[in-house]
């Protein structure tokens, strides 16, 4: 009797000890009673009773990343290419996600797809290459609202490769190619022209720049003269004012007119034009010698 009760304790003690669960965090498990749902244990130590509960489901609460291989779709003016897709999504409910359908995973793969072929399908091949966050947003908002009754929230829907056929990629390279050299020949262009306009600008301060030193040399060169002219007047008043000092008459005059007539008969000149009262010459003279003497 006592190797029995040592031998059922023992058996107790490994049932008991076998059925002790410690749920890690971000963790969470389903467990079932005689077939049915009985509860979810979450993070900590929980026992359940042997022979009669079982743990149904074992899950991560972590989001999870699935990038699913691409799917063929057809866009609205008929283009097919192949476009693959990344859902982020996380467990919110381990009840509904365990119950709530046959492989969710799976499920999700075959949802995402046939939702991208819709989105896809009322967009035209430009469209569906410029607008990859009307995609995700759209198929982000129909996963999340669709999922909620397998306890799964999708977060984020990101479209990973969008691979048009070989043909399109071809024009595509062509265009762009052509796009780049249009806007290279602009380049090119426009600094033609800024050069030329500088230059041209260069030009026409060079020429300013020029007249305005031609005018000050100018303006220099006449206040010279006007200024030589002056000396010159002053000059002249100044002789004319010490002979008027020095008692100046008729006599005088009369010499100063036969010395600038011996001057001018002392020229080149072919013509000589004798003033009428030169036949007063020896008066002139006269008087001139009165004056020395004086």
């Amino acid at each position: 009797m006592i190797y029995i009760i040592i031998a059922l304790l023992v058996i107790i003690a490994i049932l008991i000890v076998s059925n002790i669960r410690v749920i890690p965090q971000s963790s969470a498990a389903v467990i079932e009673r005689l077939g049915g749902y009985h509860s979810t244990w979450n993070v900590g130590l929980h026992v359940k009773m042997p022979f009669i509960d079982r743990i149904a489901n074992k899950m991560s609460l972590k989001e999870k990343v699935f990038d699913f291989p691409p799917q063929p779709v057809i866009t609205k003016d008929n283009v097919t290419m192949m476009i693959d897709t990344v859902v982020y999504f996380q467990i919110t409910d381990p009840k509904l996600y365990t119950y709530g359908v046959e492989r969710p995973i799976n499920a999700l793969e075959n949802l995402s797809a046939t939702t991208l072929r819709n989105i896809i399908g009322e967009l035209e091949l430009d469209e569906t290459l410029t607008s990859r966050d009307v995609i995700n947003t759209k198929m982000r908002s129909i996963l999340d609202e669709a999922t909620d009754p397998w306890g799964i929230k999708v977060n984020r829907v990101e479209v990973k490769n969008i691979e048009p056929p070989a043909a399109i990629r071809e024009a595509m390279e062509k265009q762009m190619r052509a796009e780049r050299e249009r806007r290279e020949q602009i380049l090119i262009a426009e600094g033609h022209k800024q050069s030329a306009i500088l230059e041209a600008e260069g030009q026409k301060q060079a020429l300013i720049l020029q007249a305005e030193a031609q005018k000050e040399a100018a303006i220099q060169q006449a206040l010279g003269e006007a200024e030589a002219i002056r000396e010159v007047q002053k000059a002249k008043a100044q002789g004319l004012k010490m002979l008027k000092d020095a008692g100046m008459d008729e006599q005088v005059l009369k010499l100063r007119s036969l010395e600038a007539f011996e001057i001018a008969a002392n020229g080149q000149a072919t013509k000589i034009i004798i003033p009428s009262d030169l036949q007063n010459m020896a008066g002139v003279v006269t008087g001139i010698t009165e004056l020395a003497k004086k």
